[in-house]
C-alpha cells in the first residue's frame, strides 16, 4: 500500500506498507524532508512496524514521538503527518497528480447560478462524468453569500442589501457570510472525488485542499498560511475563507468534495458594514480594525491587478498538478439553471434558517 500527504507549510511524506495479520508490516517512510540523526528514520520506521492497521493518526503519531532519538530535528516533517500518510496508504488514497484536472473559467455570472454550479459540477465529479476541476468564478452582480447554516436574518440588514442593490442567496456549504462586488474578491471551487481525501480528518482536508493556494500565494511573495479551521491568513490580517460539502455518488459509491474559498482582493468595509450585521470587532478579523478603509489585501501586497493574480494562481496550480482548459456543458448548465429556478432563487432555500 502507498500513501502520500503534503505537510501543510512542509515536505511531502511518503509511506510504503504492507498489512499482515491486522498489523503494519515492512513500513517504509521517504519524501523531500530534513531529518536528524540519520537513525531518527528507522526508529520511525521500526515505530510504525507492529502497530495494529485500525490505529488513528494521533496514535501512530505517539508511536513515533515514543522512540525517536534524544534531539531529533524534523524540518517539513510531524509526527502527525506520518501518521496522516499512513493513513491515506491504508485508504488507497490518491493523490492530486493522480488526475487530468480541467479549469472552468467562463464570464461574469449571477450569484444563484455560481451556487447552483458548483452542486452540479461536483455531482458530475462524483458520479464519474467529469474530472476532477477548478473553477475560478466571475461575478455578473454583488451579492451575499451565507451559509447553508446561517440565519438570514442575524446575518443580514435586508435595508442595507437593497439600497446598495445586493442579491442575498444561500450556498450548500457551511461557514459564514461571504460579501462580494464584481472585481472585488477572488473567488474558486475544487471539486474533487473523495479518494483525494482519504485517510484526513475533516480538518486536514481544509489544510489539504489549500496548500497549493499557499504555494502560490508564496509565489507572489505573500507569506500565508492556513489558520484552522478554515481560513488563510497573512500578517496583514485573514485574506481568505474556505468551506466544503461532501457529496455522494449515485448508488450509494465513492463521492466527491466541493472546497470553494472566497479570497478578499478590494472590499468596500463601510459598504459591507452597512449589509451585514456584523460588528467592527469581527471586521477586524478580515485585515482592518477601522470601517473607515478598504479590506484589500490581496491587492495591497501583491501590487497587481486581479485579473494577473488570478493567473498566476492557475498557472501555479497547472505547473504542480497539471491543467486543461474545459468548460461547463449543456447539460450541467442545463441542470444548474434549473436548480436556480428551483432552489437557489427561492425564498424557501435562501430563508430555510430564517
Amino acid at each position: 500500500m502507498h500513501g502520500e500527504y503534503k505537510v501543510p507549510g512542509g515536505k511531502l511524506v511518503v509511506v510504503d506498507l504492507d498489512v499482515e495479520d491486522g498489523e503494519l508490516r515492512h513500513t517504509r517512510v521517504a519524501g523531500d524532508f530534513f531529518l536528524e540523526p540519520d537513525e531518527a528514520l528507522d526508529a520511525i520506521n521500526g515505530a510504525l512496524d507492529g502497530a495494529p492497521a485500525d490505529t488513528d493518526a494521533a496514535g501512530l503519531a505517539a508511536r513515533i514521538d515514543a522512540v525517536l532519538p534524544e534531539g531529533t530535528v524534523m524540518y517539513g516533517l510531524t509526527s502527525e503527518g506520518i501518521g496522516v500518510a499512513v493513513r491515506r496508504a491504508l485508504a488507497h488514497a490518491t493523490d492530486w497528480t493522480d488526475y487530468a484536472w480541467q479549469l472552468v473559467h467562463e464570464g461574469p455570472q449571477p450569484p444563484a447560478l455560481h451556487m447552483a454550479l458548483d452542486e452540479v459540477l461536483t455531482q458530475e465529479v462524483a458520479a464519474g462524468r467529469r474530472p476532477p476541476t477548478l473553477r475560478v468564478w466571475e461575478w455578473a452582480s454583488p451579492s451575499v453569500i451565507i451559509g447553508s447554516f446561517q440565519s438570514l436574518a442575524n446575518e443580514v440588514d435586508p435595508e442595507g442589501a437593497a439600497r446598495h442593490g445586493i442579491d442575498v442567496v444561500r450556498r450548500i456549504s457551511g461557514g459564514g457570510a461571504m460579501f462580494v462586488e464584481p472585481g472585488n474578491t477572488i473567488t474558486y471551487s475544487l471539486s474533487v472525488p473523495e479518494a483525494l481525501v482519504q485517510g484526513l480528518s475533516f480538518q486536514d482536508s481544509y489544510a489539504y485542499l489549500d496548500d497549493w493556494v499557499l504555494g502560490a500565494l508564496a509565489d507572489m511573495g505573500i507569506k500565508a498560511w492556513y489558520q484552522p479551521l478554515n481560513d488563510i491568513a497573512t500578517e496583514a490580517g485573514k485574506i481568505a475563507g474556505a468551506a466544503q460539502k461532501r457529496t455522494v455518488a449515485p448508488g450509494g459509491g465513492a463521492g466527491a468534495v466541493l472546497h470553494h474559498v472566497t479570497m478578499s482582493y478590494d472590499i468596500d468595509a463601510d459598504k459591507m458594514l452597512e449589509v451585514l450585521r456584523i460588528g467592527k470587532e469581527k471586521l477586524s478579523d478580515k485585515g482592518t480594525k477601522s470601517a473607515k478603509k478598504r479590506v484589500d489585501p490581496l491587492r495591497r501586497q501583491t501590487g497587481l491587478p486581479r485579473e494577473a493574480v488570478i493567473d498566476r494562481m492557475i498557472d501555479s496550480f497547472r505547473g504542480r498538478y497539471g491543467l486543461t482548459p474545459g468548460k461547463v456543458t449543456d447539460e450541467e448548465m442545463a441542470r444548474a439553471q434549473e436548480l436556480v429556478r428551483t432552489k437557489f432563487s427561492t425564498a424557501e432555500w435562501t430563508a430555510r434558517v430564517p
